[in-house]
């Protein structure tokens, strides 16, 4: 039997401190559920990759029929909870939601777009195959780089969050985010042929747009800056607090990229620990000599110089 004092404390904190309960609620998505879901799905865009057998050709077609229905009666359930905790708005007729059917639509929506997150995930393997001289091949990097894991999370946790789906895109990254020491928020907008290399430590902010053809490194920050603050003292959601990253850019080790007025111009190049919170042209290589910072242009293939006038 529970001791009925220790009983009676534990309810006075519920009581004291109730900003961290969750009573009388809406009932919330399963963390075990969403981890369910992930598995699927991973099965689904890397067939042959996540599972306990060999998936002969012959038998893939129906393969993917039951992955799919097992996954889409999960995610409908889980998306349901997640449109009963947080309401959109009643639509301009003024007509309320009605939540099993919304939750069908966004489910199937997001299904169909399977095929392509699978078109952007295929360059970001390779991306990782070419940018990599340790990889030996395109199952190598699928199968080893937890990189890709991360990437492959974030974008379909991407298509969640555009359909304002609560809770559910954060409880996607960060299960990728447990196992892989890379932080990706679903809201950040990442073009194709991403690569992170390595990856421990990678953080990427919820604002942050990043271009195609991008490599980084293992600590990469891609952060806010500073928080604006309304007139009771509390943080503003929603506005642009974390950096561009335009094509081409290359950010080495522990760089830390800050602010939501910050871009990183196309085919520049961060040097490693490079702490940063302002803009710099295209074709810029940004480095430290000795305790001051550098940013000077980079040289093309023929050896000229990118020529830029920028404050130093």
């Amino acid at each position: 039997m529970s001791d009925p004092k220790l009983v009676e404390n534990i309810l006075r904190s519920y009581r004291e401190h109730g900003g961290i309960n969750h009573l009388d609620g809406a009932n919330l998505p399963s963390r075990e559920a969403v981890a369910d879901i992930l598995r699927d799905l991973l099965r689904l865009v890397f067939p042959g990759f996540y599972g306990h057998a060999a998936l002969p050709s012959d038998q893939i077609a129906d393969g993917v029929a039951e992955t799919l229905s097992s996954v889409s009666r999960k995610l409908v359930r889980e998306i349901r909870k997640s449109l009963e905790y947080r309401r959109p708005a009643p639509a301009t007729d003024g007509r309320d939601l009605n939540v099993p059917i919304e939750a069908r639509r966004i489910a199937e929506d997001f299904l169909a777009d399977l095929p392509r997150i699978r078109e952007l995930l295929a360059s970001d393997v390779q991306a990782a195959y070419e940018g990599d001289p340790a990889a030996m091949s395109h199952d190598e990097v699928i199968v080893a780089y937890p990189g890709l894991k991360a990437i492959a999370v974030q974008r379909m946790a991407h298509q969640l969050y555009q359909a304002r789906v609560a809770l559910i895109p954060r409880m996607m990254t960060e299960w990728a985010h447990s196992r892989t020491g890379i932080d990706i928020h679903p809201g950040a907008r990442i073009g194709n042929r991403f690569f992170i290399d390595h990856g421990t430590g990678v953080v990427i902010g919820e604002t942050t747009v990043i271009g195609t053809g991008v490599k980084i490194y293992q600590g990469v920050s891609l952060g806010a800056k500073s928080f604006q603050k309304d007139p009771s003292g509390r943080l503003v959601k929603g506005t642009k607090r974390h950096p561009d990253v335009e094509d081409g850019v290359t950010l080495y080790a522990n760089a830390t990229i800050l602010g939501g007025d910050t871009t990183i111009g196309a085919r520049s190049t961060i040097a490693a620990n490079v702490f940063l919170t302002r803009s710099v042209p295209p074709d810029s290589l940004v480095f430290y000599e000795e305790a001051d910072l550098r940013i000077v242009p980079k040289r093309r293939a023929g050896g000229e110089a990118v020529a830029f006038d920028y404050a130093i």
